[in-house]
C-alpha cells in the first residue's frame, strides 16, 4: 500500500481561488463544501473503507494503518505521468459525462485556463466496486459524508444503477433529437383522504415486506427500497443528539422518517382533547331573527285572532275532568311535609334526653336480684345435698345453673366474705366495656295478618269429616279398594287371597271370592251396563262378573263374555279362559303376562284399561280391549321404570308416569305433546281432574302436586302436609274435593276449585285431616256422595 501524499495548503487555496471561478452557481454550494479536507472516523473499518482499498485508482491514496480519508483527490500531471488511468465502459463514462457536464463546458468555453484545470482538475473518478461516491456526487451531497459513508447496502446500488440507466437514455435521446417531455405528478392534485400515495400496495399489512429489501411499488410498477435502517446505538445517539428526536415518526408506508411540524403537534394535540381539529371557527355565528325585544315595526303585526279572545273549549274539557276526578278522590292533594325544627334548646330539659348524642343511649343490662339460695340462711330445700353437690362439681361452668353452692349460717355475723366477688365483678366491668350492645327494632305485627286470607271451613262444606262405618272382615292387611259407578257397592282387594265386595250403605258383606294369592289391585268397571271387576293377582288378571245388581246387567255382562274366543297369537299377553271351579266363582276370563302386575287402569267408556307390569322394558304398559279380546304394546321404546298410568277423562290423552317425570302422549297423533317435571324423588300415585285440565301426582317422599296443564309443565302448587311417603291420591267426580292417603295414618281432604275463567288460577284449600286409623294403602270417593273411603289397616273406613 502507497502512502497518502499531503497537500500544503498554500496549494489548495490556489486550487480553491481557480475552481471559485470555474464552478457555475449551482455547483457553488458543493464547491464551498471543499474546505474540509479529512474526516476522522472511529477505530472500526467500514465496508466502503474496505471497498476503497481493493480499488485500483484510489490504492495510491489511501492508508491501511491510518483512519483519515481524503473525500476529494487531486491529480496532477506527475501522477498522471506514473499511472495511467484505468479503461472505463460506454455506461460509467455516460455516466460521468452527465454528472459532470458543467466542468466540461467551462473547460471547453476558456482554453486558456484549461491547462491549469488540467494540471489541478478537481474530480472524482468512479469505479465498479465503489459505486456509492458516484450517486453521492449526483446529489451533490457533501464529499465528506457520502463518498466514504457506511452505508452500502443493495438499495443504494439498484437506485445508482437505475439514474445511470436514466442517464444514458436521456443522452441518446438528445443526440437522436427526441425532446423528452416532463411526465406530470398526477398526485399533485389528488383528492384522495390517504396520507401518503406514494405507495400503492393499498391497504395490506406491511409486515408482509420484512423479508424483502423494498417495501411497495410507485405508480409506475417499480419497488419502492427501503431506506437505511440504524442499530439500537445509532438510534440512542440521535434520541441524544437530534433536538427534533421527539417529534419524529415512520411513515409505514414508505419506510422514512418523517419531522412533524408544529401545526402537525396542535392538531394532535386538540384531537387528543377532544377539540376540533383546527383553531379556526367551526360555525358561522348565529344571529336570531326574532328577538323577544318589542320593536317598533315587529315582523308580524298582523291584528290578533278573534280565537284569543273565546275561553278554549279543550282547556274547560281537561278543568272539568280534573275538577271531577278531584271530587271523585281519584286525584288527592300532596300532603305537606312536615318540616322538623332543627334547632333546639340545649338547657330546656335534661341534657341526656335532648342531646343528639345520647339520644340513642342503651343503658348497661341490670344483674340479676339475688335470691333465696344466696340467703345466708337459705330454706332447706335449696341448700344442695351431697349427691347434688358431687353433680354440681362435675358439671362445666357453663352447664351450671348457679355459680356457688347455698351454705346455711347460724348467724349474719358468721358469714364469711364472698371468695369470687371480685372475680364476678372484674368479668362484669369486661362484659360492659367489650360486649357491643345493639337497639333491636321491634315491628309491632299481629301474626294474624302474616297468614293468608282464607274462607272458613264451613263455608267450604260439604266434604267428609267424621268417621260413618267400618267394614270389617279381612284377616290380613288392605290394598286396594274400588266403588260401583251406582255407588251401592265396594269391592276390596287383601293379603288374605279374597276379594270382597260389600254393600256401602249397610256394610254388609254380599260376596268373598278366593283367588289363591294376594291381591294387588282391584278395578272397578266404569260403565254402568256391565256388572264386572278386574283383579290382578301376581301375572295374572281376572274378569269377573259379579253377580251383585240388576239381574239385566248381570246376563249382560255374561253375554258380552261368552263370544271370546282363546287365541295364542299375540305374544305379549294370554287370554285364557277360567276352570269350572272358577268360573263358578264368577270369573270369566283370565289375562296372563310376563311379570306382576302393578296397576290396572280402566278408560272413562269402559272398553279399554291399561295395566303396569314394572320391569318389563318396552312391555312394562299393556292396553287391553274387552270387546274384541285384544292386547297390544303402545311403545317400542319406554325410558324409565313405569310407576303409574292414567286415561284423560275427556281427551285421547294418556299419562305415563315414571320416577321423576310425568309424559303425556297423544293416543291419535301417536306422539309425546308434554313432559311434567314432577319436583319430588319418586312419584307413587297420580289423579286427574274431571274436566282434564288438572293432575294431581304423590310421591314417596310426602309431597302432593298440582299440575296446571294449561299453565306449565311445573308444579302450580306442592303440599307438605304428610310426615310420610303418599300412597294414593284421588279426585271426586262432582264435588271440589281432592284427598291423599299415606303412611303416617292420616287421610287430608282438600278443597280444589277450578274455575271456568282461564284467567283465575284454581284455589286449593285443606280443609280437613282425618286420623285414628292404621296404615292407609289406597282411597276413593263415593261417586255421588262427600263420602271417603280408606284402607286402614285389615278394615275399611267410609268418613262422611
Amino acid at each position: 500500500m502507497k502512502r497518502r501524499e499531503i497537500i500544503p495548503e498554500k496549494q489548495c487555496s490556489a486550487v480553491l481561488e481557480q475552481l471559485s471561478k470555474k464552478i457555475p452557481a449551482e455547483v457553488e454550494f458543493d464547491a464551498l463544501n471543499l474546505d474540509r479536507e479529512v474526516t476522522e472516523y472511529s477505530g472500526q473499518e467500514t465496508d466502503s473503507e474496505t471497498h476503497m482499498e481493493d480499488n485500483p485508482v484510489h490504492e495510491e491514496y489511501s492508508d491501511s494503518n491510518s483512519h483519515t480519508n481524503i473525500p476529494v483527490k487531486l491529480y496532477n500531471k506527475t501522477m498522471k505521468e506514473k499511472k495511467a488511468p484505468e479503461p472505463v465502459n460506454e455506461l460509467e463514462k455516460d455516466s460521468d459525462s452527465s454528472v459532470y457536464s458543467d466542468l466540461e463546458e467551462n473547460d471547453d468555453s476558456d482554453s486558456g485556463s484549461s491547462e491549469k484545470s488540467d494540471e489541478m482538475l478537481l474530480f472524482v473518478k468512479p469505479t465498479e466496486k465503489s459505486k456509492t461516491s458516484k450517486v453521492a456526487d449526483e446529489a451533490g451531497q457533501d464529499s465528506d459524508s457520502s463518498v466514504y459513508s457506511d452505508e452500502d447496502d443493495e438499495s443504494e446500488i439498484s437506485e445508482s444503477e437505475d439514474e445511470v440507466i436514466k442517464s444514458q437514455s436521456q443522452k441518446e435521446k438528445k443526440q437522436n433529437g427526441i425532446s423528452e417531455v416532463p411526465k406530470e405528478n398526477e398526485y399533485e392534485h389528488d383528492t384522495s383522504d390517504e396520507e401518503d400515495i406514494r405507495n400503492t400496495v393499498g391497504n395490506i399489512p406491511m409486515k408482509w415486506y420484512d423479508d424483502f429489501p423494498h417495501i411497495g411499488y410507485d405508480i409506475d410498477g417499480k419497488k419502492i427500497m427501503k431506506p437505511a435502517t440504524s442499530d439500537a446505538i445509532d438510534e440512542f445517539l440521535s434520541k441524544m443528539d437530534d433536538p427534533n428526536y421527539w417529534r419524529t415518526v415512520k411513515n409505514k408506508m414508505t419506510g422514512e422518517k418523517v419531522v412533524l411540524t408544529d401545526e402537525d403537534l396542535d392538531i394532535i394535540q386538540r384531537i387528543q382533547s377532544g377539540k376540533y381539529p383546527t383553531s379556526a371557527v367551526q360555525y358561522e355565528t348565529f344571529e336570531d331573527f326574532f328577538t323577544y325585544e318589542e320593536m317598533e315595526h315587529p315582523v308580524t303585526n298582523h291584528p290578533p285572532h278573534k280565537r284569543s279572545f273565546i275561553p278554549s273549549k279543550i282547556e274547560k274539557e281537561k278543568v272539568s275532568k280534573l275538577v271531577y276526578a278531584i271530587k271523585m278522590g281519584w286525584i288527592k292533594p300532596r300532603a305537606p311535609k312536615e318540616q322538623k325544627d332543627p334547632f333546639y334548646m340545649l338547657w330546656e330539659k335534661d341534657v341526656a334526653d335532648e342531646s343528639k348524642r345520647l339520644q340513642h343511649y342503651i343503658p348497661a343490662p341490670k344483674r340479676k336480684l339475688p335470691g333465696h339460695e344466696e340467703s345466708y340462711n337459705p330454706p332447706p330445700e335449696f341448700v344442695f345435698t351431697k349427691e347434688e353437690e358431687e353433680k354440681w362439681k362435675e358439671q362445666e361452668s357453663y352447664e351450671r345453673k348457679i355459680d356457688f353452692i347455698p351454705k346455711k349460717y347460724p348467724t349474719l355475723r358468721q358469714t364469711p366474705a364472698y371468695s369470687n366477688y371480685i372475680k364476678e365483678w372484674f368479668e362484669r366491668c369486661l362484659d360492659l366495656y367489650l360486649c357491643p350492645r345493639k337497639r333491636k327494632m321491634r315491628v309491632n305485627v299481629d301474626p294474624n295478618d302474616l297468614l293468608p286470607q282464607l274462607p272458613k271451613p264451613k263455608d267450604l262444606q260439604p266434604f267428609p269429616s267424621a268417621l260413618a262405618i267400618i267394614y270389617t272382615g279381612h284377616e290380613k292387611l288392605v290394598r286396594s279398594i274400588s266403588v260401583e259407578p251406582s255407588g251401592q257397592f265396594l269391592a276390596s282387594g287383601s293379603d288374605d287371597e279374597t276379594v270382597r265386595i260389600w254393600e256401602i250403605l249397610t256394610g254388609r258383606c254380599m260376596r268373598s271370592i278366593n283367588l289363591g294369592g294376594p291381591i294387588k289391585q282391584v278395578a272397578w268397571c266404569p260403565l254402568e251396563a256391565m256388572s264386572l271387576i278386574l283383579v290382578s293377582v301376581g301375572e295374572k288378571v281376572y274378569v269377573i262378573n259379579t253377580k251383585l245388581g240388576d239381574k239385566v246387567v248381570v246376563s249382560n255382562t255374561d253375554s258380552v263374555l261368552s263370544s271370546f274366543t282363546e287365541n295364542h297369537d299375540e305374544k305379549a299377553v294370554t287370554w285364557s279362559l277360567p276352570s269350572d271351579e272358577q268360573k263358578a266363582m264368577g270369573v270369566r276370563l283370565i289375562i296372563t303376562h310376563t311379570n306382576e302386575v302393578k296397576q290396572i287402569a280402566w278408560h272413562a267408556k269402559g272398553d279399554y284399561f291399561a295395566t303396569v307390569v314394572p320391569n318389563s322394558g318396552f312391555r312394562s304398559i299393556v292396553i287391553h280391549q274387552l270387546s274384541k279380546f285384544r292386547s297390544q304394546v303402545p311403545f317400542q321404546k319406554l325410558k324409565g321404570n313405569v310407576q303409574s298410568v292414567l286415561f284423560h277423562p275427556l281427551r285421547p290423552f294418556f299419562f305415563v308416569a315414571t320416577q321423576k317425570h310425568i309424559k303425556m302422549y297423544n293416543l291419535m297423533k301417536q306422539e309425546i305433546s308434554k313432559v311434567l317435571f314432577g319436583n319430588c324423588k319418586w312419584i307413587s300415585s297420580m289423579a286427574a281432574h274431571p274436566q282434564g285440565d288438572n293432575i294431581i301426582v304423590g310421591s314417596y317422599d310426602s309431597r302432593l302436586s298440582w299440575f296446571d296443564l294449561e299453565l306449565s309443565t311445573k308444579p302450580y302448587k306442592t303440599l307438605r302436609h304428610h310426615s310420610k311417603a303418599i300412597r294414593q291420591v284421588g279426585f271426586h267426580k262432582r264435588y271440589p274435593l281432592f284427598a291423599s292417603t299415606s303412611d303416617d295414618g292420616s287421610v287430608i281432604i282438600c278443597h280444589g276449585m277450578v274455575y271456568s275463567d282461564l284467567l283465575q288460577n284454581p284455589s286449593i284449600i285443606p280443609v280437613k285431616i282425618l286420623k285414628g286409623h292404621g296404615m292407609s294403602l289406597d282411597c276413593c270417593f263415593h261417586p255421588q256422595r262427600p263420602w271417603v273411603f280408606c284402607s286402614s289397616n285389615n278394615t275399611i273406613r267410609l268418613y262422611s
